[in-house]
């Protein structure tokens, strides 16, 4: 069986998807792109602003589940110029204690809302 978790302190799915599903213990998230869930604008600045609230969706959508960023196991980070790896990753590390999830990067040609970053995860519950 299988449960959808939402929140309203994430945005709000903008297609036929759900924000995150839990089935058999585990938690599978939507990819989270930076937009403000107070307002539903895109934040418009710099890919580590941008980084930083997709996070900040990602741990609050986690978090609305039960779980936890210290239970996170795989992330998958899509990216719209891998130049921006090492900037990603200075907000990212913020966000995920030791031992770190494992992790793909991909970069993309392009991203919902024509954002620079998104971040989705599975977390255990």
């Amino acid at each position: 069986m299988k449960t959808e978790i939402k929140t309203k302190n994430a945005p709000a799915a903008i297609g036929p998807y759900s924000q995150a599903i839990e089935v058999g213990g585990m938690i599978y998230t939507s990819g989270m792109i930076p937009i403000r869930p107070e307002t539903g604008e895109i934040v418009d600045g710099s890919v580590e602003e941008q980084a930083e609230q997709a996070l900040s969706n990602l741990k609050a959508l986690i978090e609305a589940s039960g779980s936890s960023m210290e239970k996170v196991v795989k992330t998958v980070v899509f990216i719209k110029d891998m130049d921006d790896f090492s900037r990603i990753n200075s907000v990212y590390e913020k966000y995920f204690p030791s031992p770190y999830p494992a992790r793909s990067c991909v970069e993309v040609a392009r991203l919902p809302k024509d954002v620079s970053v998104e971040i989705e995860a599975i977390v255990m519950k």
